[in-house]
């Protein structure tokens, strides 16, 4: 049944002029449009809405993830454009903010300005 329906992403936002700017041109996501109670871009073939919000406390998990091809190349542009990834405890220290997991799986998160945890992956 809704298997064959396309998913659409909802993440929230104290500041729509920082989440733009963040979605659109650091994370190079296409706008759609920008509407009284959201902010609507093309992830892909997902819609992604930036609901527009009263001040709110951020999920202490992931909200958003990308599956990448190549998870140094992502991670090097994303820092140029001044991403910075998370450095967990438990993350080995020279790990350099991916975690490989013993199947292989990497993983990296960092951060939106409302604070919505984001993530890269590749397996």
């Amino acid at each position: 049944m809704l298997g064959n329906c396309q998913l659409a992403a909802f993440v929230a936002t104290a500041d729509p002029e920082k989440a733009r700017e963040f979605y659109e041109s650091t994370l190079g996501l296409e706008l759609i449009s920008d509407e009284e109670y959201a902010i609507v871009f093309n992830a892909n073939g997902t819609t992604l809405r930036i609901q527009k919000s009263a001040p709110f406390t951020p999920h202490p998990f992931t909200s958003l993830g990308w599956h990448v091809p190549d998870m140094e190349a992502m991670m090097s542009e994303l820092r140029s454009r001044g991403v910075v990834f998370e450095q967990y405890p438990w993350m080995p220290a020279d790990s350099d903010g991916v975690m490989t997991f013993p199947s292989g799986a990497k993983v990296a998160w960092f951060k939106d300005p409302d604070g919505n945890l984001l993530s890269l992956d590749q397996y």
